[in-house]
């Protein structure tokens, strides 16, 4: 049953990283009816070819909208680099509405004048990243790392919150997220951008051993403010 404003809305991701978005809109928006499809059986997604991640983009879609959604968010930096120019043009009844790494406000708010951008690989070889980049951060120097094994992690502890983490799941991550970070914080970089939903999942301990010396940047709220507009 949809919700008295008439909308329910579909998350759709590989695993549990979508749920960062679909958190940071049900704060915002708690009256809207969601769904989220979690993908488990092909994460990551990361890694797959563009015309597979692409194809099971397409089936996650179909299956949201026929379950009665009427705005899908593709919550997956990967998919939405792969997928959600066909989703819009398979589906132009339905609005889509996608992951965008966060290059412009980390350039604005850079002192130092370097910024990292943590991601899959499949969302840096993206047409969305690569134009963000091109268009915002002329005055930046990008740093690009590829941290996989965050999205093993945040499946690990099945999206769980920092504060219900054993101590064994917060050592663990906390190591494996300072090896990923520390070379980032050495090479000048002042922000930090998660450009994978998976990585929020894990913020507790990317913040802990940023330590402030680096503003870390969640795309999450800012999504979630676009599928309101897109509601209105």
């Amino acid at each position: 049953m949809k919700t008295a404003r008439g909308h329910k809305v579909g998350f759709f991701d590989s695993g549990v990283g979508g749920l960062s978005v679909l958190r940071a809109f049900q704060a915002l928006c708690p009256e809207v009816e969601t769904e989220y499809l979690a993908d488990s059986a092909h994460a990551p997604y990361g890694n797959r070819p563009a015309e597979e991640i692409a194809r099971l983009s397409e089936a996650n879609a179909e299956e949201l909208i026929a379950r009665g959604c009427d705005v899908v968010v593709v919550a997956c930096n990967t998919a939405t680099a792969a997928a959600i120019d066909l989703l819009r043009r398979k589906h132009p009844e339905i609005p889509f509405v996608g992951m965008e790494p966060a290059v412009k406000p980390a350039a604005l708010r850079s002192k130092s004048g370097v910024v990292a951008v943590l991601a899959t690989a499949g969302t840096f070889r993206g047409r969305l990243y690569n134009e963000t980049k091109g268009r915002y951060a002329g005055g930046v120097k990008v740093i690009a790392a590829v941290a996989d094994e965050f999205v093993a992690e945040a499946e690990r502890i099945r999206g769980a919150p920092y504060a219900e983490w054993t101590e064994a799941d917060r050592a663990r991550i906390i190591g494996i997220v300072r090896a990923r970070v520390e070379p980032l914080l050495d090479a000048g970089a002042d922000v930090i951008v998660l450009g994978c939903t998976h990585f929020p999942l894990l913020i507790g301990a990317i913040e802990e051993v940023c330590a402030g010396r680096a503003e870390v940047i969640d795309p999450s709220p800012a999504v979630a403010r676009q599928i309101r507009r897109v509601l209105a």
